[in-house]
């Protein structure tokens, strides 16, 4: 279901994850990495999104510092997912966001089968969404904020320094009630600075949706998909 192909930023060109549902989109999602980069998970996920009809597309953030990568869930990918997150910033990956937000809002999206190519839509007043996941949940709540884009962010730990930039689209949090890196202050923070936002937190641990982590927690992972698609149809 997904291809890798290459868009246009101001930062360069980079790769990026596509996944394109059967018949015309119900809107357009970018996928926010992890600090892991376009994995396995972020690609399964891409595809997931795709087979409940969104065309998503899954950048490389860190392509501009260091391309194709893919770091495991240990100690080492851990430290070097954090050299690259420093060094790409949240601007640089804001910018490349905004460029699969733009490919996304494009008529021609090309969609492959294994019959022959055809030439599906997203119509301009279709939404665009961000979903974004550790990492890639604080750059999602940016997209909001600074870019305009409605938001859904999973247990996204370096948001505190700018919880209380105004909103300017939909928000989606989900947080990890047993999430080491975001304690219960913060999530009641995030509750009192944005009052307008959906919020949900759920009796799990980080990285709860992801399958590669030792805090996987399928009920919750399934249940909070389930409040996302919900969210993402009443845009």
């Amino acid at each position: 279901m997904g291809e890798r192909i290459e868009i246009d930023t101001p930062n360069g060109r980079i790769g990026a994850w596509q996944a394109m549902p059967g018949g015309k989109p119900r809107g357009g999602i970018v996928v926010i990495q992890e600090i892991f980069g376009v994995n396995a998970h972020i690609r399964g996920v891409t595809e997931r999104f795709a087979g409940l009809g969104y065309a998503a597309i899954a950048p490389a953030l860190f392509d501009p510092v260091e391309r194709d990568v893919e770091l495991g869930y240990d100690a080492a990918g851990i430290a070097r997912g954090r050299e690259l997150v420093t060094a790409i910033g949240f601007d640089g990956a804001l910018a490349s966001v905004n460029a699969a937000a733009e490919v996304l809002r494009k008529e021609n999206l090309r969609l492959s089968d294994s019959r022959h190519k055809d030439v599906r839509a997203v119509a301009h007043d279709a939404h665009v969404a961000v979903v974004g996941y550790c990492w890639g949940g604080s750059v999602a709540f940016l997209a909001n904020t600074r870019l305009g884009l409605p938001a859904v962010s999973y247990y996204g730990a370096r948001t505190m320094p700018f919880v209380h930039e105004p909103l300017r689209a939909p928000m989606l949090f989900h947080f990890g009630e047993r999430d080491g890196s975001i304690p219960a202050a913060d999530i009641a923070a995030t509750r009192d600075a944005q009052p307008r936002a959906e919020i949900h937190a759920w009796p799990a641990g980080h990285g709860f949706n992801c399958e590669m982590r030792a805090d996987y927690d399928a009920d919750c992972a399934n249940k909070a998909l389930a409040v996302t698609m919900a969210f993402l149809e009443r845009l």
